[in-house]
Parts: C-alpha cells; sequence; structure tokens
C-alpha cells in the first residue's frame, strides 16, 4: 500500500516538467534545422541578393546622359549642323592703323558664331577672301592668282570669335593679269586704303582702314 498522497496514474510534476523540457528542446531543434535547409537549399544566396533592388538617383542618371550626348557629339561631327549666314560675324583686321616706308599691312580676319548653338563653317583658303581698295580703285585682291585653295571645316562655338594667321600685303596691285609679270607699286604718302574680308559666304560689313607712308 502506497503512503504517497499523488493519484494512481497521475504524474508527478518532475516528470511534466521533463516533458515540457523536452518538448521544447526538440522544438528548438527543428527550428533550427529548418533554417539550415534553408540556407543550404541551391541558389539561395543568388536569390536573395537578386530579390533586392539598388537606386539610383536622377541627378546621376542625367549627368550620364549628358555625358553620353556629348560624346556622341564628338564622335559624329555631322550631328553638327552647318553655320547660317545670318548667324557670322566677318570683322576685317589690319596690325595697324599705319605704315611707315618698308612696312607691309599684316591682313587677317575674325568670324564670329553669334547664334546659341555650335555650327560647322568653311574656313578653307578656297572659302575667304582679302580685298584693298582705295575709293573707287580696286587695288588688290588675295585671290588673284590663288594656287592651291582649300576647304576645311571647322566648329564655331557661340560667341568664341576665330582669327586667321595674318597674310602680308606688300603694297603691290594684282589682277588675273598680273600673275607672271611684275606687278605696280601704289602710291603712299599718307594714301588711305580699306580692307574687306569674306569667309563662309559672309562679307564684313565695315572696311578696315589704313594709311600708307
Amino acid at each position: 500500500m502506497s503512503s504517497s498522497n499523488e493519484p494512481v496514474g497521475t504524474p508527478g510534476k518532475r516528470v511534466i516538467t521533463r516533458r515540457q523540457r523536452l518538448m521544447i528542446f526538440v522544438g528548438v531543434l527543428l527550428f533550427i534545422a529548418a533554417v539550415v535547409l534553408v540556407l543550404l537549399r541551391p541558389g539561395a544566396t543568388e536569390a536573395t541578393v537578386e530579390g533586392g533592388s539598388v537606386e539610383v538617383p536622377n541627378d546621376l542618371v542625367q549627368i550620364e546622359q549628358e555625358t553620353e550626348q556629348e560624346e556622341q557629339k564628338s564622335a559624329d561631327p555631322n550631328q553638327i549642323p552647318a553655320c547660317e549666314i545670318a548667324q557670322l560675324q566677318v570683322t576685317a583686321i589690319t596690325d595697324a592703323a599705319s605704315y611707315g616706308p618698308g612696312q607691309d599691312p599684316m591682313l587677317s580676319l575674325s568670324i564670329e558664331n553669334t547664334g546659341k548653338g555650335d555650327c560647322i563653317a568653311d574656313l578653307g583658303t578656297a572659302s575667304m577672301a582679302f580685298e584693298i581698295t582705295s575709293g573707287s580703285d580696286q587695288i588688290w585682291r588675295s585671290t588673284d592668282c590663288q594656287k592651291d585653295a582649300d576647304h576645311r571645316a571647322i566648329v564655331l562655338k557661340p560667341g568664341d570669335a576665330e582669327s586667321t594667321e595674318p597674310i602680308p600685303w606688300n603694297r603691290e596691285r594684282s589682277g588675273p593679269e598680273t600673275c607672271e609679270m611684275d606687278r605696280e607699286r601704289v602710291i603712299a604718302g599718307g594714301a588711305s586704303y580699306h580692307l574687306k574680308v569674306t569667309a563662309a559666304g559672309v562679307t564684313s560689313r565695315a572696311t578696315a582702314q589704313f594709311q600708307l607712308y
């Protein structure tokens, strides 16, 4: 006959506690096993990386697009339009306002793109002309007896003036018939002369005046 006060068939408190602990322990093991199986599953790492998204700032996208456009423009000059006559301004230039005996005037020109975008102009010798007059007298032209004239496609940026290399005028008259003969010297003594220039189909609006002594 038992002396215990616990009813027959009812587990004791220690047995219940042990069972609860065992069930918790088994549950933890199952959870850990499930996590390990997920991590070890083929492609799990790649799936995790691919599932994420990276957001690119809008200003960075705009900078990249502008850079690509500039590179494409530089790589393909055909995308730059030809200069229109209305957007070009040509100016006649001499290196001095007066010249003493033995000094030859140096002639040049500048051309400016007054438009809002880049354009291409022909600035070769074939599209340029320097002309010197005195009153109504035609004195000299650079195109008389010109040889090996060329064409040069030059990109003009808005607001920038491009200047040509100065060429000398030896104070002689010219004409198509004077290419193989001695030319006549012009008068000096304070005589006044005017330089007019043309480039890319545009003629200077004003002349450059100078005197010869």
